[in-house]
C-alpha cells in the first residue's frame, strides 16, 4: 500500500495555511515529517484522514485519486491517527476510554467487560505497559496517557500509522518499547508517519523524512544520507547555530528554599533555587518531579514541609496565594491547566495581571492592549491577531502564551514542568533565550524536564528524583547524561 499527496493547498480565509505540499510514504516505512510549529504538519494529517477538506491536490492511496469523509472513515480504510493532544475522557476508565464506539458486547447485546479487559492488558502489554485498566484515565500522567494512545491504535489493525510527538511525554523506557514495537510493526508491513521536534530521533528509528516550512514541502531526504544541520536549516530557513544559548549565571541571593517538602507522592524533598539560577529537576516517569512542583505551588496539598521566599517562611496554599508571591508555574499539561482554550490571547495572557489595568473598577483597555501587544513581540507568538482564542494556535504558540503570561506577571521565581514539550527547534532556542534573559534580570527559575540534554545544557545545578525521593544535587558543568540516569535509576 502507498500513500500518495501531491500538490495539497488549503487556506483558511486569508492565511494560506498550505501551498503546494507533496508527500509520500509506502508499507513498511516510517517516515518523519518535520518542520517548525506552524509550517502545517498537523494540517496536512487532517486532511489525509478526513478532518479537513484540501482546497487543491490529490490524495493517492495506491495509485487511486481517494478522500475520506471522517477520520472514522479514514480509520476503516487503515489509516489511524494519533494525536499529540490526547482526545480522552478523565472520568472515565482506561478500558472505557479504550473501547468508545467499539464495545464488545456478548450475544444478548449486554457490554462484555470481560473480554474487554483482557484485550486492553494485552494491547497495552505490547508496549511494556501494566497500566491498571480500572482506573480512571484522568488520575494517570500524559505519558501514560499518551501510551494508552498508542494502544488504540494498535487496536485498529491499521495500515498507516500517524503519530504526532509521540514520546513527547514519555519516559526514556518508555520511547525504547516503543520504538521495538514500531520496528516490530514494520516488518509486518504496517508503514508510519512520524511527526516529532525531537532531532535524534530520525536516525534511530525513521527512513525518510520530509521537511516542510510555511505551508510548503521543502525537501525529501533518505535519513542515511542526510546531516542534522541540513534538517534544521531546511526548517528555519537559515543555519540557526546552536541549539543551546551559552549560560553566564550571577547567582544572588536564594529566592526559594524548599524544606523536607512531602506529600502524596514525594517524600522529604529539600532544595533553593538563587536568583538567576537555573535549577533543574530530572528523574524518570513517576520520580514525583511534577507532584512536587504542584504541591510547592499550591495545585495539591503539602503534608509538611517549609516553604521560604526571600528569607520569610510563607503559607502557599493556593495558586492565587503563590502568584501573589511573585510565583508562576508553567504546568506540564497546557492544555487542560495553562490556557483556557476559547479565550483570545488576550485574555490569556493578561489574566494574571488583569487587577493592574484597574481604574477605579473599569479595565483600561488601552494599556492592556499595548501590554499584551508588547508580549506577544517579545515572545514572537505567531497569530493573525490576539483576539483569536488561544486554541487555534500551533502547540509552541501556545506554549509561547503561557509563558507571555507568566513574564508579564512579573513572577520573580517561575516553575516551568517540560517547557519545550512539542515544541520546534526554533521556538525551542527562543525559549532558551528567554529563560536566559530572565536569569538575568534576576528571575529564579526551576526547570522539570524529561529532556536530558536540555537539563544538562541549561540547568545550572540538576536535583535528580527517583520514586519520590531526592537522589542527589550535582553541577550541571561537566555532567553527563550517565551520572543523571544512575542517580535517575536508583543508583547512588
Amino acid at each position: 500500500m502507498q500513500i500518495e499527496m501531491k500538490g495539497i493547498a488549503k487556506a483558511f480565509g486569508s492565511n494560506k495555511v498550505l501551498q503546494g505540499v507533496n508527500f509520500d510514504v509506502k508499507s513498511g516505512e516510517v517516515h518523519a515529517l518535520m518542520g517548525e510549529n506552524g509550517a502545517g504538519k498537523s494540517t496536512l494529517m487532517n486532511i489525509l484522514t478526513g478532518l479537513l477538506q484540501k482546497d487543491a491536490g490529490s490524495i493517492l492511496i495506491d495509485g487511486k485519486e481517494t478522500s475520506y469523509s471522517s477520520a472514522l472513515d479514514a480509520e476503516h480504510h487503515g489509516i489511524s491517527f494519533i494525536h499529540q493532544e490526547m482526545n480522552n475522557f478523565p472520568q472515565m476508565s482506561v478500558v472505557d476510554n479504550m473501547f468508545l464506539n467499539k464495545e464488545i458486547k456478548t450475544k444478548f447485546g449486554l457490554m462484555n467487560q470481560k473480554e474487554m479487559k483482557k484485550q486492553a492488558k494485552h494491547y497495552l502489554e505490547q508496549l511494556g505497559s501494566n497500566i491498571n485498566v480500572d482506573q480512571l484515565i484522568g488520575n494517570l500522567t500524559v505519558g501514560n496517557q499518551q501510551m494508552i494512545e498508542i494502544a488504540k491504535s494498535l487496536m485498529t489493525d491499521a495500515k498507516f500509522i500517524i503519530m504526532d510527538e509521540p514520546t513527547a511525554a514519555l519516559t526514556e523506557n518508555e520511547t525504547a518499547i516503543l520504538f521495538k514495537t514500531i520496528r516490530e510493526l514494520k516488518s509486518k508491513g504496517v508503514g508510519f508517519i512520524y511527526i516529532s521536534h525531537r532531532m535524534e530521533e530520525l536516525w534511530q528509528i525513521c527512513d525518510r523524512v520530509t521537511v516542510m516550512r510555511d505551508g510548503v514541502s521543502v525537501n525529501t531526504y533518505s535519513t542515511t544520507e542526510v546531516k542534522e544541520d541540513r534538517i534544521v536549516k531546511d526548517m528555519v530557513g537559515r543555519d540557526i547555530g546552536d541549539y543551546y544559548p551559552a549560560r553566564n549565571p550571577k547567582f544572588g541571593p536564594v529566592a526559594l528554599k524548599a524544606e523536607h517538602l512531602t506529600g502524596a507522592k514525594f517524600n522529604d524533598i529539600s532544595f533553593e533555587v538563587h536568583e538567576g539560577e537555573i535549577l533543574g529537576f530530572s528523574g524518570l516517569m513517576g520520580a514525583g518531579r511534577t507532584e512536587t512542583m504542584r504541591a510547592l505551588f499550591g495545585i495539591d496539598k503539602l503534608k509538611s514541609g517549609k516553604i521560604i521566599l526571600h528569607g520569610e517562611e510563607v503559607k502557599l496554599s493556593s495558586p492565587s496565594e503563590s502568584i501573589k508571591h511573585g510565583i508562576g508555574f508553567l504546568t506540564e499539561d497546557r492544555k487542560t491547566e495553562g490556557l483556557v482554550l476559547d479565550q483570545s490571547l488576550e485574555d490569556n495572557i493578561a489574566l494574571p495581571s488583569i487587577d493592574g489595568f484597574r481604574k477605579g473598577g473599569i479595565i483600561d483597555k488601552k494599556a492592556e492592549d499595548e501590554f499584551v501587544d508588547m508580549l506577544m513581540k517579545r515572545l514572537t507568538v505567531k497569530a493573525q491577531s490576539a483576539n483569536v482564542p488561544a486554541r487555534s494556535l500551533s502547540g509552541g504558540n501556545q506554549q509561547k502564551v503561557v509563558l507571555a503570561k507568566w513574564v508579564g506577571s512579573g513572577s520573580r521565581v517561575l516553575i516551568l514542568d517540560e517547557p519545550t514539550r512539542g515544541v520546534d527547534v526554533g521556538a525551542k532556542k527562543e525559549i532558551y533565550k528567554l529563560m536566559n534573559q530572565l536569569t538575568d534580570r534576576n528571575v529564579a527559575i526551576i526547570m522539570v524536564s524529561s529532556d536530558l540534554p536540555e537539563v544538562l545544557s541549561m540547568s545550572d545545578r540538576i536535583k535528580v528524583l527517583y520514586e519520590g525521593k531526592e537522589m542527589g544535587i550535582i553541577d550541571a558543568k561537566g555532567a553527563t547524561q550517565e551520572q543523571v540516569m544512575k542517580l535517575a535509576t536508583g543508583g547512588k
